[in-house]
């Protein structure tokens, strides 16, 4: 049985493998499934994710869906909106269990069922919802979680007509943010590896593409008064990015996670037909600007609302990209940053199960 983390990102599920050092990413995206005209093979299964997922907790099942990579130039791709629950949502899970497959198979973690040419992968996963969500919907997200499931991989190179039976055992809910402050303050073996960070009041802002998160974890408990979280994040204003520019310049990003590829490389380059170009820097920097005063807006109230807080992490994939705007908006408040800071959840969810699976154990 494989330990796992997965952090269900609205904008990519990052998986993580115990004893397997680089984390898998794939975008959030999803388009409906066809017969491809393949002129020439994708150099990486991650870009031409080309499956059939079947599960008890989808509402329409055994459909064929284009994912990630492959799923972001089309024009029949959907990304989860601010009204989307991850904890209820069709899409998260099979993004979510088309993850967990490719990374069984990559790892070489799947054995043959002998039924019907079947692999099988099992796990016991680590994951976490948002501080809001939590109280209402963390056994509904483990029951959607916990069972068998099924993803057959289609014109996928390298992995084609493969079918893997995903079982998953077991799934350890914990919160978005604090799990990666436990990350932060641990060692792999789950040690005390930072004395501030394990037995101090600490505050996090954890933003990502549709929520943020302020959880606020004392000696490692969170605090039930004043943690709490805003039903808002980078996506809003990505896709007024989006908006504006096809505005401007009659360019048209296909979706929020192709913007953010192209935001990720620093190319703020618009090509114009005719060989004509212009930049889109000032539309993004406007709109970041914003995103950041408002962040940092909320720091500061929570922050007077609970002077006992240490400190203040800034992390999360929607930080990564606000890094330079947060630290501008924020003036003499020292705020904390931490690198590849979008990889601290799934870190985090990974040692906690393993925690819990050591407790098990023992008792």
């Amino acid at each position: 049985m494989k330990l796992a983390g997965i952090d269900i990102g609205n904008d990519s599920i990052k998986v993580v493998l115990d004893g397997v050092r680089d984390p898998l990413t794939v975008p959030n995206i999803v388009a409906p499934g066809f017969e491809r005209h393949i002129l020439q093979e994708e150099d990486s299964p991650l870009k031409a994710l080309d499956v059939v997922v079947h599960s008890p907790r989808l509402s329409r099942n055994n459909q064929r869906y284009f994912v990630g990579m492959l799923a972001m130039e089309n024009e029949d791709s959907v990304e989860l909106e601010e009204t989307d629950n991850k904890a209820v949502s069709d899409q998260s899970l099979i993004v979510a269990l088309t993850a967990l497959a490719y990374a069984a198979i990559v790892s070489q973690s799947v054995t043959n069922t002998g039924y019907n040419n079947t692999e099988e992968a099992e796990y016991v996963i680590g994951t976490g919802l948002p501080v809001r969500t939590y109280s209402y919907y963390n056994k509904t997200f483990e029951d959607r979680l916990v069972g068998e499931h099924e993803v057959t991989f289609l014109s996928t190179p390298n992995m084609r007509n493969r079918k893997v039976k995903v079982s998953i055992r077991r799934a350890i809910v914990s919160i978005e943010g604090a799990a990666a402050l436990f990350h932060m303050a641990t060692h792999e073996s789950l040690q005390v590896k930072d004395e501030e960070l394990y037995n101090g009041c600490i505050g996090i802002c954890e933003m990502g593409a549709l929520t943020t998160d302020f959880p606020v974890v004392n000696k490692m408990s969170i605090d039930n008064q004043f943690s709490t979280g805003e039903q808002m994040g980078l996506a809003t204003y990505l896709d007024n990015i989006i908006r504006d520019v096809e505005d401007q310049f009659g360019y048209r990003f296909p979706s929020r996670a192709k913007l953010v590829q192209r935001i990720k490389r620093n190319d703020f380059t618009i090509r114009r037909m005719g060989e004509g170009q212009s930049t889109m820097k000032p539309v993004i920097d406007m709109y970041f600007n914003r995103a950041a005063s408002k962040i940092v807006d909320l720091i500061k109230k929570r922050w007077k609302k609970h002077p006992d807080i240490q400190c203040f992490y800034v992390i999360g994939g929607g930080a990564a990209a606000l890094k330079p705007y947060i630290i501008d908006a924020a003036g003499p408040i020292k705020l904390r940053f931490v690198d590849d800071s979008e990889m601290l959840n799934v870190q985090g969810y990974l040692k906690l199960a393993k925690s819990k699976m050591n407790q098990a154990s023992f008792v």
